[in-house]
Formats: structure tokens, C-alpha cells, sequence
């Protein structure tokens, strides 16, 4: 457990959480400031700061608590759609330093807006570009 983790402290049941669902790897609970109906964090039980440092087998983990979560929140709170977020990094926005996966159910008028603002790559030579750092074709 990393020291003054809120999200260690749920996993241990030494802060209080609005639990909905929990398995042997992961525990997920109700956003203390939902953006929507039924926002929910989904952690490891163990502590692992972001992308980077989390197992591949516990990321499988979340990806199934997030699926089993948004099949039971179409059928129990009506959610018509899901969006998955995760954010790992201080540019990235990441305010809680334990890895964590939002799942925000999504309802017809929510005004929940989720988009990309900022510059874009706009250009065919730009994304070349980062293809060719990424596939090792840059020589």
C-alpha cells in the first residue's frame, strides 16, 4: 500500500466506499463527484501508480469488472451507452496516483461532454511521422 492512498484506504475498508462490486484483484465503488449516474472507479487491490507500472493480467481484471459493471448498469439504472477513461500521468490529468478506470455510464441528455480539445494532427504528413517513430521505420 502506497502511504496517504485514498484508494488503498478503500481497498482495506479504512475509508468508507460505496462498493459494486469486488473480487479477489479488484474493487469498485461509486464516484464521490459523479459526472453521471451510477460513475464508478475500478482499481486493483494493489497499489500501482498508472499504465505503466500495472501488470498486464490485472488490467484484464478491470476490463472485465468494467464489462460486467456497464451490462448491469443497462439493465439496472437504464444507461443507454458506457464511456471508459483512465488517466495515468500529471499531463494526463491524473489526480488519484493509483491506477483507476472510470466507467461512466451514459443516459440521452446527460450533458456529460467527452471530446478533444486543443491542436490536432490535422495533416497525412504528421501522422506519417509518428507512425514511422512508432513502427521503427524513422531510420
Amino acid at each position: 500500500m502506497a502511504s496517504k492512498c485514498i484508494f488503498c484506504e478503500i481497498v482495506a475498508d479504512r475509508a468508507a466506499s460505496y462498493t459494486v462490486y469486488e473480487d479477489e484483484h479488484v474493487r469498485a465503488f461509486l464516484d464521490i463527484h459523479p459526472v453521471s449516474r451510477g460513475h464508478t472507479l475500478i482499481v486493483p487491490k494493489e497499489h500501482y501508480e498508472n499504465i505503466y507500472d500495472i501488470p498486464e493480467q490485472e488490467l484484464e481484471h478491470i476490463a472485465a469488472a468494467a464489462k460486467r459493471l456497464a451490462l448491469l448498469y443497462r439493465s439496472r439504472l437504464g444507461a443507454e451507452a458506457a464511456n471508459l477513461l483512465q488517466s495515468s500521468g500529471r499531463t494526463a490529468q491524473q489526480e488519484v496516483f493509483h491506477f483507476h478506470m472510470h466507467l461512466i455510464p451514459r443516459y440521452a441528455g446527460d450533458r456529460v461532454k467527452m471530446f478533444f480539445g486543443g491542436s490536432r494532427i490535422s495533416n497525412a504528413k504528421g501522422i506519417e511521422e509518428v507512425f514511422a517513430k512508432i513502427s521503427g521505420n524513422d531510420a
